[in-house]
């Protein structure tokens, strides 16, 4: 029925646009006194100015173009984490997470340059493909600029009606029930750019099956995705901006069959548990306000931005007391409002000062209501042992939490030599929340450029990463004082900023046209390292510290994109160890807490071998009839398990293969027509992602089962 009422929008959408002139595009012949064209170069050289306003001088960048998304499996409509997983070193979780270079999530997203606040979202993905023009993953060593989250830069360079006019409308369905209906439209009216894009999800996979079974039991999600953006053109060198959008999602939390309660409740101590019904709800909303300048020598762009998040958890009132002992009603919200702002002055030839600040309010809030199992005496032993009661009673907790984030660096590009250039920075952040912390942070790289074909760089970083407002507090545990769900360890040390010394080294070259090498390695020492586990129900996720954290490792990727070739490879190996968690004990048993107090283990994220790789050939480029055909792989060596000492083995390694086929169909109707058939893991590889042991894990997880998905496309 979806697929149905999908088919029928977009073709009444077609019919709706097809009676409207076509968007009328600049004459690249035209002379420089139209006044379209006039504007056109105006937006090119203000995006200019913005990208030098924030380089990327000494960090470690891979790009994706249009070409190399469309590549992915389902192109524009892949979810972004997945098209972030053809980067080198980056790792799939459960959830859809990702992990970057061996950290644990501590991944900042970029919209034309401003800096989204972190918010609450655990299983979608809040910003959509389809809104990228250009985007990129900065890693390694980063200039001053980049604070705060730093594992990675997603840096996105959005959309608009300048570079892509127009009208695209798309419908994708196929098997697991799924159904994606999406848009995008753009345009100009004299001095105004404008650009919106959206899409809906329904599917039957929305989180990880935690069984090997090729279709979940209760797994339904419905995703909205939406994002406006509007430009002005003040004048030669003004431009003002507003993007706004937001993402709205609703998961049922899989089941597991054939699993025996784990205690009795008002005398029931038998349950299927296929039919438990458990959903949780997230959303994000959040707006952009900029003011760019460029005046001869001096850019700057001052920004007002806003985020607000909310993450809520429905229980099944007698199933997760049968098998939790609690029954938690949660919600939480994150509200941050925040002001941001760049400039860069070429002072000199030879000399190129940046600056800028950031000052970030949030508040973030908490409320539980439950219902759970309390201990009494177990009449049937005289020494006076808790056995858990039948009876459940209920409890309340909540908290208001209001935190201040500051930052502020300035930095000098120096040109020694053509050919060599130094990037030396300071940047000071400080937090007021849950803890008072603040740092003094050295940046510098350096950059050797002998030849356009190879390019060589090396850099230190010091990073302080602020945990999230949101914790568990003494009050919350103390709520649950004679129940089931009271921890065994209640210590509760507040989480901590993390510190650390980051050191990067990398070589690229271009040996010959569109083929491009690189060669990278990292070192990592962290203080009060961040990490977050999954404890009890889905909704929460606690943080919680590694008094010491040492990541390491080394990368690999060539890509060669020309003519109808676009083929990439990339390999990564790498190693994460940590010692002694100082911060939320109450969330471990004290067996692994005094394991842990004592002995490096490997981190439960940490994924020893990493290899994507694809290729994509085009027949017919130049023609109406173009067919491109393109298939990648994954390969992990698997993330960590429990079998003896925490963290200790690694799980089997696994392989996907996904192939795609795009058709242009020239049925003379509006730009262009195409017809798209993917398959998700082509061999059906049964896969395991987490198992439900390890530090921090909490349930099983399989990766993604066979699935067949059409893609009908067509462009205004």
């Amino acid at each position: 029925m979806r697929w149905r009422l999908g088919v029928l929008t977009v073709v009444a959408a077609v019919a709706l646009l097809s009676a409207r002139p076509a968007f009328a595009q600049a004459d690249p012949q035209a002379p420089l006194t139209d006044p379209s064209l006039s504007i056109t170069v105006t937006a090119t050289r203000l995006d200019e100015a913005r990208s030098s306003i924030q380089p990327s001088l000494g960090a470690t960048t891979y790009s994706f173009t249009p070409r190399t998304i469309d590549n992915v499996p389902l192109g524009e409509n892949a979810p972004l984490n997945q098209v972030l997983l053809r980067a080198p070193g980056v790792v799939q979780d459960s959830f859809g997470q990702i992990h970057v270079r061996g950290d644990m999530g501590n991944v900042q997203y970029r919209l034309d340059g401003v800096q989204l606040p972190e918010g609450l979202s655990l299983f979608n993905n809040v910003l959509a493909t389809r809104y990228a023009a250009q985007m990129a993953l900065l890693t390694g060593a980063l200039p001053a600029q980049y604070g705060l989250q730093t594992a990675g830069i997603v840096d996105i360079t959005l959309k608009s009606g300048t570079t892509n006019p127009g009208a695209d409308l798309s419908v994708t369905g196929g098997s697991r029930n799924y159904a994606q209906p999406a848009f995008s439209y753009g345009g100009r009216s004299g001095k105004i750019d404008y650009f919106a894009a959206g899409q809906y999800i329904h599917s039957g996979l929305g989180i990880d099956n935690p069984t090997s079974s090729f279709t979940p039991i209760h797994d339904d999600t419905d995703q909205w995705y939406g994002l406006m953006k509007v430009t002005g053109i003040v004048d030669e060198s003004t431009r003002l901006s507003l993007i706004a959008g937001g993402a709205s999602s609703g998961f049922q939390i899989p089941n597991t069959p054939f699993v025996a309660p784990n205690f009795t409740v008002n005398g029931i101590n038998q349950w299927n548990s296929s039919i438990l019904d458990q959903r949780q709800w997230e959303q994000t909303y959040f707006a952009i306000a900029s003011l760019q300048k460029s005046y001869q020598d001096v850019n700057f762009q001052l920004s007002g931005f806003t985020r607000y998040s909310s993450l809520s958890y429905q229980p099944d009132p007698l199933g997760d007391l049968l098998y939790n002992g609690i029954a938690p009603w949660t919600k939480r919200t994150s509200f941050s409002i925040g002001v941001q702002g760049d400039g860069s002055w070429k002072v000199a030839n030879n000399h190129t000062l940046r600056g800028g600040f950031l000052v970030q309010r949030e508040r973030a809030t908490s409320t539980t209501q439950g219902n759970t199992l309390p201990l009494m005496a177990d009449p049937a032993d005289p020494d006076g042992s808790l056995v858990a009661s039948d009876s459940p009673v209920g409890f309340a907790d909540g908290s208001d939490l209001i935190g201040w984030t500051y930052g502020v660096y300035l930095q000098d590009e120096w040109r020694v030599t053509p050919t060599v250039t130094v990037n030396f920075g300071l940047r000071f952040d400080a937090i007021n929340g849950a803890t008072q912390e603040n740092q003094l942070s050295p940046r510098i790289n350096l950059v050797w450029e002998p030849s356009p074909t190879f390019t060589a760089h090396i850099g230190y970083s010091r990073y302080f990463t602020p945990p999230p407002l949101l914790q568990i507090s003494a009050g919350s545990i103390a709520a649950l004082a004679g129940t089931v769900a009271f921890p065994e360890v209640t210590a509760n040390d507040p989480v901590r900023a993390e510190r650390a010394d980051y050191f990067d080294v990398g070589v690229t070259a271009k040996p010959l046209p569109g083929l491009t090498l690189g060669l990278g390695a990292y070192y990592k020492i962290a203080q009060n390292s961040l990490d977050f586990g999954q404890f009890g129900a889905p909704v929460t996720r606690t943080s919680f510290n590694y008094a010491n954290v040492i990541i390491k490792g080394v990368e690999f990727n060539a890509s060669y994109d020309e003519g109808p070739w676009s083929v990439y490879f990339n390999g990564a190996f790498g190693n994460s160890i940590g010692k002694n968690i100082n911060s939320a004990q109450f969330s471990f048993e004290a067996a692994e807490l005094a394991y842990i107090a004592n002995n490096f283990i490997t981190l439960d994220h940490t994924q020893g071998w990493t290899f994507s790789t694809g290729a994509a050939y085009t027949f017919n480029a130049n023609s109406e009839w173009a067919t491109k055909v393109s298939a990648d792989m994954l390969f992990g060596s698997g993330l960590r398990t429990t079998v003896v000492t925490p963290n200790d083995q690694s799980l089997p390694n696994y392989a996907v293969v996904n192939a795609s086929l795009a058709q242009k169909i020239p049925i003379g109707l509006g730009k262009g027509t195409q017809l798209r058939f993917d398959v998700i893991n082509l061999f059906d590889n049964q896969y395991q992602i987490r198992n439900g042991q390890g530090i921090g894990v909490g349930a099983s997880q399989f990766g993604q089962r066979q699935t067949f998905l059409l893609t009908l496309a067509q462009k205004f």
